[in-house]
């Protein structure tokens, strides 16, 4: 837990390490900032701390027009409190248009429930926290896109720009036409920066990627990592070009429905992993035993687009080796998944989304060479996704073929879940007799072992 200290030293320094942790708000002013921003620093008694750019904006402090604090890479500062605080949380960033009805409903709570929780833990309602959430995420696509402010109003989860520009004003005191940098225009793409806390492991999750690219639907590059995807029924492509000078990656992305531009971003940033606070987690993984020379700095989880992908990337590579197993892949890619208009393929350089769970479960699979019980098993799996799309992994055990590495498998890449340990997997356990390792130590933060032990492999 940073105390005030740490937010005083962070800020006079202007630690990137604690960027998108905390919040400066300048009581002269009005203005909140990321502990990055290159503004004259102010005296230490103008200023009021926050964990949260939404608490500085209920404070009644407007967003830096320099430093965007829109663009700081995420926080997990509410971590410890009630876990379906955690979930709600997440529920509103990801889902902008969704009724706070609709997120009580998918966590099985009240209304009214929802609301004394965040009054509680957070200090504001959940409907705050949502409209601080789109105003946040429409300043952002008005000051990095050229998207017209109708369609930014559409992406921001407002429905149509008369919203967007009373909000913008109640809570910012500026208009989108104020904030626009660059004149609209209605072509795509969108070009935005995801901004990460330094270290960052480029050259680890680059070649773990590349390992495992799926020909014509991921490319990996010396600097960058592209793929095709489908998302709420849209589709689209991205293309992350890393930049380490400044903390970020690039991100250029095409999409056909713009309602579903935030889960997506949000997405690229879990595959990413891009807000991951590298400094604890090192410093987490030191406390394992394991000899600090083999701990590198800034370890990231390579994620992948969805569950259902992770799940048959897992079933399909169970027992053999990583490029077999992505042998296999490319090919259910290769015949079952949809193929890109030709011009469209020929401008990215990809050619095939990956398949449905549809796609999958009406195919007799019998072009992949593996056993026949391998294949039946992919059938079910797919068979069940069509009918449970958000079932947790868990739920998948009731499959016949399917075990707990692969349920641990999805978790950790699939949805990225910080504390997957997986020593049960053969180069986990390899690596264990050569190290004296206590994984328990390093909770809530053991997925970055497991991927630093198989680094090491």
């Amino acid at each position: 837990m940073l105390t005030t200290q740490d937010f005083q030293q962070a800020r006079l320094t202007r630690d990137p390490r604690f960027d998108g942790r905390f919040f400066i708000a300048v009581k002269s002013t009005g203005i909140f900032c990321r502990p990055i921003c290159p503004a004259k620093l102010p005296r230490e008694e103008n200023v009021e701390y926050f964990t949260l750019a939404q608490q500085a904006m209920l404070a009644g402090y407007r967003p830096c027009l320099r430093c965007r604090p829109d663009s700081a890479p995420h926080s997990h500062a509410w971590n410890g409190v009630d876990t379906t605080v955690n979930r709600a949380l997440s529920l509103l960033s990801e889902n902008l248009h969704l009724s706070m009805t609709s997120i009580a409903e998918k966590l099985g709570i009240s209304d009214r429930y929802l609301r004394q929780l965040f009054i509680q833990h957070i200090g504001l309602s959940p409907k705050q926290y949502q409209v601080y959430e789109q105003i946040l995420f429409a300043k952002q696509l008005l000051q990095h896109t050229q998207l017209p402010i109708e369609h930014v109003a559409d992406a921001a989860g407002f429905n149509d720009a008369r919203r967007l520009q009373y909000n913008m004003q109640r809570v910012m005191r500026r208009t989108p036409k104020e904030l626009r940098i660059k004149p609209s225009n209605d072509m795509q793409p969108i070009v935005i920066p995801l901004a990460y806390r330094p270290p960052y492991n480029w050259p680890h999750l680059r070649d773990f990627l590349a390992r495992r690219a799926i020909l014509g639907t991921e490319s990996i590059e010396q600097n960058s990592y592209a793929r095709n995807f489908t998302l709420g029924g849209s589709k689209g492509h991205f293309h992350a070009l890393h930049q380490p000078d400044k903390n970020r990656f690039q991100v250029t992305l095409t999409l056909d429905d713009l309602t579903q531009l935030k889960p997506a971003l949000n997405n690229i940033r879990r595959i990413l992993d891009v807000d991951a606070d590298s400094t604890t987690i090192d410093n987490q993984i030191q406390q394992s035993g394991l000899d600090p020379k083999l701990i590198t700095p800034g370890i990231r989880i390579p994620g992948i687009w969805d569950t259902f992908e992770a799940g048959c990337r897992a079933i399909l590579g169970q027992q053999i080796s990583v490029t077999a197993a992505i042998n296999l892949v490319t090919k259910l890619v290769a015949n079952l998944g949809e193929t890109i208009p030709d011009g469209l393929s020929q401008e990215i350089g990809l050619t095939h989304y990956f398949p449905t769970p549809e796609a999958v479960a009406h195919s007799d699979l019998s072009f992949l060479g593996m056993p026949n019980s391998r294949r039946e098993t992919l059938r079910r799996f797919a068979a069940f996704y069509t009918q449970h799309p958000d079932a947790p992994p868990a739920e998948w055990l009731a499959i016949k073929g399917i075990g707990p590495w692969t349920i641990a498998y999805a978790n950790l890449r699939g949805q990225s879940h910080a504390d997957i340990w997986l020593n049960s997997d053969l180069v986990i356990k390899k690596q264990l007799t050569l190290h004296a390792i206590d994984a328990d130590k390093v909770s809530p933060w053991r997925s970055y072992l497991t991927f630093t032990l198989w680094s090491q492999a």
